[in-house]
């Protein structure tokens, strides 16, 4: 390195804060580099090895050990040591030393050395070796730009701690933190092994519009947005069901499923992103006893998938996925917590008046079910740590459940919950056409007096029920929540590449 390369280095670590001045010293080392006929951007470079497959392959190379295997590697510089002599190069594989010594590398390749800084990508070619100290290392013969990073990364022994901007700068969270990388890769694997269940079972993966003319399918705020050429709005879909039940209607087959984005015009909170991920299933022939067993054989395989054991760390809990999971119905959760049966009320006021009597403030509108739902929420719902199906839900809150076969006042409905977390929403469906009109417009009245999240009257689904909709079982998981309970996350924006944030202005 140059004297005056170095006088460079020496300022900008005086100002480790002051992005401008390491931004400038980039530049200078960037016009040094091209006044010099080297190339800042190539297009392209030839690759023998990923970093993680050296280290796997040299695994038992001993310590102090030369070999004369010659490889080509690339990666992000997330260390320079001795001016460096020694870097350490990055990829997504994994990281490996890269040695420069004037004894083995020409004197044309150390020179270049002069233009590297923290966070350039580079090309190696050299040989592999393991130092006496046991680290597997490239002795560099040849050095190349790949990417001329212009950007500072955050200083080293602090790394990117401003959680704001490690999730507008998802990029830059990467590049500094390998438990970013891991949980996003876990993510990926957790889609994979739901993938495989699905089609191992013979479920076959649709895709249906995200664009609705009319919102049904979840009770949900929905996004607004307007389609030009027909001078039409649409709805960011709240739910793909309608859709997909509509393909078992048509005997596309007895097993359907869709993974994809679902859009809620709700409140953020560490369990809530306006835009989430979600899969939705329908099963012919099936109800939700069956699928029941079907989430549970689902989460396991996912669980083992990524841990390769059923109990898992939540904080401060251990979660077993084992069977059987417990099964409790809602009212009945409700009384355990209350010491009153709400069965015993058969009207709205009743309901209410009694929740009130409870110390709950209910809203003056909620209905029977309404005010089930919400002490259930209030009381009992953040105690299901281990996981359980609250089932038999309120009519009431059901709108496209199937009738309880024993109470009518129930529908067979269930919702699977982890750590307090509602992960699962899953039913027998309804497939009586009568009764799914009369449930549509009985939410088109709550809709018309005030409740933004009553669904539209779908007149195209009752006509499609009208020609016959076998039996069926349904049901959705999030997988944002998913992701979080099987990577120990605290927040829904750690397991999303790209979470909602408020704009800067």
């Amino acid at each position: 390195m140059t004297q005056k390369t170095s006088a460079v280095a020496s300022a900008t670590q005086n100002h480790p804060d002051d992005e401008n001045i390491l931004k400038a010293a980039k530049l200078k080392k960037l016009a040094a580099l091209e006044e010099g006929g080297l190339s800042a951007f190539p297009h392209k470079f030839e690759r023998t090895h990923k970093q993680g497959e050296l280290q796997d392959k040299y695994a038992d190379l001993e310590s102090g050990a030369e070999t004369e295997d010659t490889v080509h590697i690339a990666g992000r510089i997330m260390a320079m040591r001795n001016n460096g002599m020694f870097i350490d190069l990055v990829d997504p594989s994994g990281k490996i030393q890269v040695f420069s010594h004037k004894d083995s590398t020409p004197e044309s390749e150390m020179e270049k050395l002069q233009y590297f800084d923290l966070g350039d990508i580079i090309g190696v070619t050299g040989t592999v070796r393991r130092t006496p100290r046991g680290e597997l290392s490239v002795r560099a013969q040849e050095l190349t730009m790949l990417t001329k990073s212009l950007a500072p990364l955050p200083e080293k022994y602090h790394g990117l701690t401003d959680i704001e901007q490690r999730y507008r700068q998802r990029y830059l969270d990467l590049i500094m933190n390998e438990e970013s990388r891991n949980t996003l890769r876990i993510r990926s694997t957790i889609i994979r092994a739901i993938r495989e269940f699905m089609n191992n079972m013979g479920a076959i993966e649709v895709e249906t519009p995200m664009l609705h003319a009319i919102m049904g399918g979840a009770s949900a705020k929905p996004f607004v947005t307007h389609h030009n050429a027909l001078d039409t709005d649409f709805f960011l879909r709240v739910a793909p069901e309608l859709f997909l039940k509509r393909l078992i209607v048509g005997g596309f087959a007895d097993a359907v499923y869709e993974i994809g984005r679902n859009f809620r015009n709700e409140g953020l909170s560490i369990k809530h992103n306006p835009e989430y991920t979600g899969i939705e299933g329908y099963h012919a022939y099936l109800d939700y006893y069956d699928i029941m067993n079907l989430i549970e054989d689902l989460v396991r395989f996912v669980v083992l998938a990524v841990h390769g054991t059923t109990k898992i760390q939540y904080g401060e809990h251990v979660i077993d996925f084992g069977p059987p999971w417990a099964r409790k119905s809602m009212v009945d959760l409700v009384t355990e917590e209350t010491g009153f049966d709400f069965m015993m009320l058969k009207t709205p006021e009743e309901a209410r008046a009694k929740a009130a009597e409870l110390g709950f403030k209910v809203d003056p509108k909620f209905n029977w079910g309404q005010v089930v739902e919400y002490i259930f929420g209030e009381t009992a719902e953040a105690k299901l740590i281990q996981p359980t199906h609250v089932i038999d839900h309120p009519y009431d809150i059901s709108p496209l459940s199937k009738l309880h076969r024993d109470n009518p006042r129930l529908t067979e409905r269930f919702e699977s919950y982890v750590n307090g977390w509602e992960i699962c929403n899953a039913f027998t469906e309804l497939n009586d056409p009568r009764d799914q009109l009369a449930r549509f417009e009985e939410q088109v009245a709550q809709r018309e007096g005030g409740n933004e999240e009553g669904m539209m009257l779908d007149d195209d689904f009752i006509t499609a029920l009208e020609y016959g909709l076998p039996p069926t079982g349904g049901w959705g998981i999030g997988i944002d929540r998913l992701v979080m309970i099987l990577t120990d996350s605290s927040s829904i924006r750690d397991v999303i590449a790209f979470p909602t944030l408020k704009p800067r202005n």
